[in-house]
This record gives structure tokens, C-alpha cells and sequence, in this order.
């Protein structure tokens, strides 16, 4: 293992940026009650001409937002419902007016399917003297998923699974599922009507665009079929794609099937969407942490995209400048990354998006004395694994190579959390209940 100062001050500063993040807070501070007034950030509602105050949700921090709502509702909350990852967050389960349903991630299942119906007949029993709250977060695509008619749910999930395989951006993603779909890309908002409604959103993706966390279910979708078949092309997938969802998007694109609803859309535009949360807030939480402990704090990137093992030998090439005083920042110093990677997949082993990195950085870490670096999920699980991401520094490539693990024999597979876990240096937080994408920690110590 590496020295316990550095080693254990990265862990720690994950730590404080996840308690910035922490969704149940964040929920409560922006929801105020005082008797009948309920304040959600700027609107004020008078509880008084409220005949009922639903609430629905989806995603991984569904649980803590929820909790959150709650505890400033309490029995003014008439009913609520919350899809959440199966098994659910080891967090406290609901009241009696409070229910919370399992769904597939990153996959989804039938038994999101079987909620999201239900969740869909909840919202179109909301009347015009009914407020319904919206709580959407990161994994909210997959969680909440009703295909439409003439799609089977396996279909939507091998085209999820091509396109992740793929290494397709989140946006990209989203783009498809929403033409796949009765509620994502405000098809939800849109059934509300004409009851009032506000969405609180956690965000989870670059730029914290409401369209895209979560796909949007009461947000406007500027997508188009005609894009949704463009990504399948981009890749291309377009020969693995099921045909009855090319013949779906074919014919939205026809114009034979209505489109998701546009900006502009007038029940939608009467929806405000609250953000609570960002990996922006996580990144100046561990800064800030980093400064008290005597680093000199550096934001390096606060949209890291792209391949992760190609920005994983970047950000190692950054460490190095930095140890060897050539960098922007003098060390000690604590250098930070925050956004969300992508991996395409060619080889059949384990890992995730930030092991991938972390791999990727061994190589040119290599030899650096005085430096360690952990890539990790706010959420707590990174890629199909129980490990957050991993932690890589100088003598990681020695200590590999004397165990006979090459690191470019694990990199062709994407076998990363085998690398690590031989090594006894992945991270294990376990689901967080939180989720704003992913932070690289970089610390370097003084020159001698």
C-alpha cells in the first residue's frame, strides 16, 4: 500500500466532497416550510390551496433526496414514490406516505418497468389543486423505464448495452432512450397537467444540463429521431441495433410518430427545475479541504470527457510537471479533476471508467516519488463492480510488475479491477447515495 499521508488524505478528501454533495442535505436546505408557505428555492406555495402534495422520483440519490423532502413536508406529503437502484442504497427505507420501488442500473429491469407505470398513473392522477415534486438524479434513465409500445424491454436493453459498450456519451445515450420511451424527455411533466409541478435535480452530468439528468422526464427534449439514428450510426451499431427500434426511430423520423416535447412546450415551460447539487460543488469542498491541510489547491479540469484511459495518461503527465516543479502549481499540492470518461469496451474483462484511468496512469507515474492519485464515483460504484475506482502512484508499475501484471495486458482486456484488487489498492466505499459524476485526486508532496 502507499504511504498512509498521502494515501489517506485522498481518501479523506473524497470523503468531504461526498459529505458537500450529500443529497438529504442539499434537498432539505432548499426546501422551507413555515406553517402553510412552502419555499422551493425562489417560488413560495401556499400549502393552503394545495389539495395534495405528491412526490415522485428516480435515480441514486432517490433515497437521501427523498428522506430530504420529507422531513420538510412531514404529513403534508399526501403520497410519494421513489424508483431507486435494486437493492436499494443501505439507507433507512420510507414512511407510510412514502414508498420506494427497485429498478435495473445500468441496465434496466422489469420491475423498473413495472414502477414506472405505476409512477406514470400516479402523475396523471394529479388534478389541477394537486402539486406533484419531481426528484430526478443520476441513474434515473435506466431506473425509470417504460419502453414504448412495440418495444420489448430486452430490446431497450441491448440497445443500453451496445451503446455503453460502445463508449457513448451520456448525452448520446439519453438521446436515444428518450425515442425509445413513454416518460423520459417530459413525457412524464406533460401527463402532470394541468396539476403544478417542480423538479428538484441532483446533476450528474457535464454542463448540469436539465435535459440530460436523468433524461429529462419533465424537461424539454431539443433532441430529435433523426439524432437518436444518428448516434446509432456514429458508432456504428446500426446492423446490431434491433430491428423493431430502428423501425420506431425510422418512423418517428417519417414524422409518422409524434415527437418527445420540445422548448417551448407550454406545460413544461410552467415546470422550474431546482439543481441541488454538482460535481462543481464537490470539486471546491475537497479544495478547500486540501488548502486547510497545507496543499496548494488546483481545479485542473472541471469537464473531464473523453477515452478514460486516454485522459488517465494526461492527467499523469500533469502529476509529473507538477512533481518536478515544472507545473502550474508548486507542490505540495492537490490537483483536481472532476467530470465523467468514457470506455469503449474491446476486451471481456472487470472494471470501470475510473479503474480504467487509474491504469492508464500507472505507466507514467512510474518512478515519481512523493505522489498518489485515486479516480472514484460519487456514487460509490464504478462501471458493473463493487469498487468506487482505484488508487495508482509511483511504485504501482514495480509493485505490479513483481507480481507478473501488465498493465497493458489488463488495459486490452479492461481488466482493471483485477489489476487493482491484486494489489489491494481499490477503493470500496459501496453505494453512496449520491451521484455527480467522478473525481480524480491528485496529491503531490513537497520537494525535498
Amino acid at each position: 500500500m502507499f504511504p498512509i499521508s498521502l494515501h489517506e488524505t485522498a481518501r479523506n478528501l473524497y470523503q468531504v466532497a461526498l459529505q458537500a454533495v450529500d443529497p438529504e442535505k442539499r434537498t432539505r436546505s432548499l426546501l422551507q416550510r413555515e406553517g402553510t408557505v412552502l419555499r422551493i428555492g425562489g417560488d413560495t406555495y401556499d400549502l393552503r390551496s394545495v389539495r395534495r402534495l405528491l412526490l415522485i422520483g428516480a435515480g441514486k440519490a432517490g433515497v437521501k433526496m427523498a428522506h430530504g423532502a420529507e422531513a420538510t413536508l412531514g404529513d403534508r406529503l399526501t403520497q410519494g414514490m421513489v424508483i431507486v437502484p435494486s437493492p436499494p442504497p443501505a439507507h433507512r427505507g420510507g414512511s407510510p406516505r412514502l414508498a420506494f420501488y427497485p429498478g435495473g442500473h445500468p441496465l434496466p429491469a422489469e420491475e423498473g418497468v413495472v414502477a414506472a407505470r405505476r409512477m406514470l398513473e400516479l402523475t396523471r392522477s394529479a388534478g389541477e389543486a394537486d402539486l406533484l415534486l419531481c426528484l430526478f438524479s443520476g441513474g434515473g434513465s435506466a431506473l425509470l423505464t417504460l419502453p414504448v409500445e412495440g418495444i420489448t424491454l430486452e430490446e431497450k436493453r441491448q440497445v443500453t448495452r451496445l451503446l455503453l459498450e460502445a463508449g457513448a456519451r451520456i448525452e448520446e445515450l439519453n438521446a436515444v432512450r428518450k425515442h425509445l420511451s413513454q416518460v423520459k424527455g417530459g413525457q412524464l411533466g406533460r401527463a402532470a397537467f394541468p396539476a403544478r409541478a417542480i423538479a428538484l435535480i441532483l446533476s450528474d452530468v457535464v454542463g448540469d444540463r436539465p435535459d440530460v439528468i436523468a433524461s429529462g422526464p419533465c424537461y424539454p427534449d431539443p433532441t430529435t429521431y433523426g439524432e437518436a439514428l444518428e448516434v446509432i450510426q456514429r458508432y456504428p451499431l446500426r446492423d446490431r441495433i434491433p430491428p423493431a427500434v430502428l423501425q420506431h426511430l425510422e418512423a418517428g423520423l417519417r414524422g409518422e410518430i409524434p415527437e418527445t416535447p420540445k422548448p417551448g412546450d407550454p406545460v413544461l415551460e410552467q415546470i422550474p427545475h431546482q439543481l441541488i447539487g454538482n460535481n462543481a460543488l464537490a470539486l471546491e469542498a475537497a479544495g478547500r479541504e486540501a488548502a486547510a491541510l497545507g496543499f496548494t489547491p488546483c481545479i485542473v479540469d472541471r469537464a473531464l470527457q473523453g477515452e478514460a484511459r486516454e485522459a488517465g495518461r494526461a492527467i499523469a503527465g500533469v502529476i509529473r510537471q507538477v512533481r518536478e516543479g515544472k507545473g502550474a502549481v508548486k507542490p505540495p499540492a492537490a490537483l483536481l479533476w472532476g467530470g465523467e470518461t468514457t470506455v469503449t469496451v474491446r476486451g471481456d474483462g472487470k472494471g470501470g471508467r475510473c479503474q480504467e484511468l487509474a491504469l492508464a496512469a500507472a505507466e507514467g507515474l512510474a518512478g515519481l516519488d512523493g505522489c498518489v492519485l485515486l479516480a472514484a464515483g460519487t456514487d460509490g460504484v464504478d462501471g458493473p463492480t463493487d469498487a468506487a475506482g482505484a488508487f495508482v502512484n509511483g511504485a504501482s508499475l514495480t509493485r505490479a510488475l513483481a507480481q507478473g501484471l501488465d498493465p497493458e495486458t489488463y488495459l486490452a482486456q479492461n481488466n482493471a479491477y483485477v489489476f487493482f484488487d491484486r494489489l489491494g489498492d481499490l477503493l470500496l466505499a459501496g453505494p453512496t447515495g449520491t451521484n455527480v459524476m467522478d473525481l480524480v485526486i491528485a496529491l503531490v508532496a513537497p520537494r525535498s
